[in-house]
């Protein structure tokens, strides 16, 4: 069920009694840079116009808690001692960020927060970053806590470490937080440097298909790449010390030492060199306003998700098969932390309505599953919601 900026204001002053202050969390897409964040590479996100709505408001009777429409639980936080709990799984994200802004010496007043949306969980649009980062802005805004966007974003991260167990990048955090309604980020996740890229989608829209498999990137998979890449590092530590991460190695060092590697560390750190190098071509390509060669990119970037890095699902794989020979098509890729979740497809505007029917019908053959779409746009990040 999806939730509007005037419902989840309705739901607050059902339940508590009292006007609340509005905050929208965007998700985000990822048009290439995929999981070169947490090796230190670089990115290219953006916030878009899929969110969730908090509403937020100090409490009176020195309880706080927080209403999560989606799952229809509430849940009573401790903001003096948060800890991490089993159930509900949901409470972590956000018990993570009064626990990080509690340890960096904030006082927080007793709170109430009713929160929902329409960013659909599962689907690689980082719902998880929305939840903590729109939150932690909350907190922020009630408690008059004077905190950069780029701290926020940090905070947002350490609560996904920590309480949730996910050893994420700051990818999805720093989009949520710094997006540029028509404008891509290149991120440097090493140095937190940035820049905006305009692109131009007058002739374009961006389409996610969902594939309708859920993922859980607090599985056991996701945890393990990230491993996979640091036993990559540590091996060609031995050869170089300067090598701290994978942003620090060419793909001629790794090809020219093939033979230290087992296949699957090496397939693995291949994928990430390869990518974090797209993602520079692929800011060119922007700058010169050349989508076609930026489109390319991407169809590159989803096969080497799915052949070296392993991440991609057949149902992933089949919906960007459907589409790579489309000349309306630009480019697609699997998005997010994989195993499921959406594909991100740049489609011509006049060809939208045709591709959904034509995807739709032939997945819907092949798996047995109605596929949902999404026409989405580029947004600003996390912001409050003027009354």
């Amino acid at each position: 069920m999806e939730f509007t900026y005037q419902s989840v204001r309705n739901h607050f002053v059902e339940r508590f009694n009292a006007e609340p202050m509005l905050i929208r969390s965007p998700g985000r897409i990822n048009l290439i840079g995929e999981h070169t964040d947490y090796n230190d590479g670089l990115v290219m996100p953006a916030a878009i116009d899929k969110e969730i709505i908090f509403a937020v408001a100090p409490s009176y009777n020195h309880t706080s808690k927080i209403f999560a429409l989606s799952f229809n639980e509430i849940f009573e936080v401790d903001v003096q001692n948060p800890q991490p709990v089993s159930d509900p799984p949901w409470a972590n994200y956000l018990l993570g960020i009064v626990r990080q802004l509690v340890d960096l010496g904030h006082t927080l007043k007793p709170f109430t927060c009713v929160f929902g949306g329409n960013i659909p969980p599962g689907s690689g649009l980082s719902s998880s970053a929305a939840l903590e980062c729109g939150f932690a802005f909350a907190l922020c805004e009630l408690n008059a806590v004077q905190l950069s966007r780029t701290e926020i974003a940090k905070i947002g991260q350490w609560s996904e470490h920590n309480f949730v167990g996910v050893r994420c990048g700051i990818m999805d955090q720093f989009a949520n937080m710094m997006g540029k309604e028509n404008h891509l980020i290149q991120l440097d996740c090493q140095s937190l440097e940035y820049q905006y890229l305009p692109i131009d989608l007058s002739a374009y829209s961006i389409v996610l298909f969902n594939s309708g498999v859920k993922h859980s990137l607090a599985s056991t998979e996701y945890n393990t790449r990230r491993a996979e890449c640091e036993e990559g590092v540590q091996i060609l530590k031995e050869l170089d010390p300067s090598i701290k991460t994978l942003r620090d190695v060419s793909l001629n060092l790794l090809d020219n030492n093939r033979s230290v590697f087992s296949d699957l560390v090496f397939n693995r750190c291949k994928y990430i060199v390869e990518e974090i190098a797209r993602v520079q071509r692929a800011s060119v390509d922007l700058l010169q306003g050349d989508l076609q060669s930026f489109g390319k990119r991407m169809y590159e970037t989803h096969d080497g998700l799915s052949k070296l890095y392993k991440v991609s699902c057949d149902e992933l794989d089949y919906l960007v098969s459907l589409v790579r020979n489309n000349p309306e098509i630009l480019g697609a890729r699997m998005m997010g932390g994989g195993f499921g979740g959406c594909t991100v497809n740049l489609i011509k505007n006049r060809a939208v309505k045709s591709t959904i029917e034509q995807v739709s019908s032939a997945y819907r053959k092949q798996f047995n599953i109605d596929i949902e779409s999404y026409v989405v746009h580029i947004a600003n990040g996390t912001s409050l919601i003027s009354s």
